[in-house]
């Protein structure tokens, strides 16, 4: 199967335009959102506010993801990569309101003007899982023509990707973006992710 990019050279260039502006943007108007989530981890949490990660992005190049600390510090102490999942009990109080609201992602927005990432693409994944994924199907090496991104079709439709089926499904559709990608594609998945987060709309 051969998967060709609904984006042509043009609109790959002005959409990374509209990532480093909207990101720069929303870095500065969100400041106080950054300060008070900061705050609020700094009384309940031990460790440090901003969690990163090793995932990998474009063109299968390794990335640090960085997230505001949802869960323990030891919420991996076994050593094996886990999957979050809806209820996961390592989540502190405060990192519980953070997912459900999704104020966890917002220090993704550096990753987002730094290059890393795009606002919307597939959900940057680790090698552990990637690995497991690629046993199942190549078709995987298609998302590394991709920047990854903050949301997309997939973040909105198929929920929490704690299963390796929810993990097909989500490669799926992220494939099926590539296909059909588009600067107004792009927008209106962005405006569907906005406005579930302001309705409360569960994703």
């Amino acid at each position: 199967m051969v998967i060709q990019d609904g984006m042509n050279r043009f609109e790959r260039f002005i959409k990374r335009m509209f990532d480093f502006l909207c990101s720069f943007v929303g870095l500065i108007l969100l400041s106080p959102v950054f300060l008070l989530v900061s705050i609020s981890l700094l009384l309940q949490n031990k460790g440090s506010i901003i969690f990163s990660q090793e995932r990998i992005g474009y063109k299968g190049k390794p990335f640090k993801i960085f997230k505001f600390r949802t869960m323990h510090v030891d919420s991996e102490h076994e050593g094996m990569p886990k999957l979050a999942v809806k209820g996961d009990e390592r989540l502190t109080k405060v990192g519980k309101f953070l997912r459900e609201h999704h104020l966890d992602e917002l220090p993704q927005l550096f990753n987002v003007l730094i290059g890393d990432m795009s606002f919307v693409g597939p959900r940057p994944e680790r090698k552990y899982f990637i690995d497991m994924i690629k046993k199942e199907t190549s078709d995987y090496d298609y998302i590394y023509q991709m920047r990854p991104g903050l949301t997309s079709m997939a973040t909105i439709y198929n929920g929490y990707t704690d299963t390796m089926e929810k993990m097909l499904i989500r490669l799926r559709m992220d494939l099926d973006y590539l296909q059909k990608r588009s600067l107004f594609l792009d927008l209106k998945i962005i405006f569907t992710t906005v406005l579930y987060i302001l309705t409360g709309k569960k994703f």
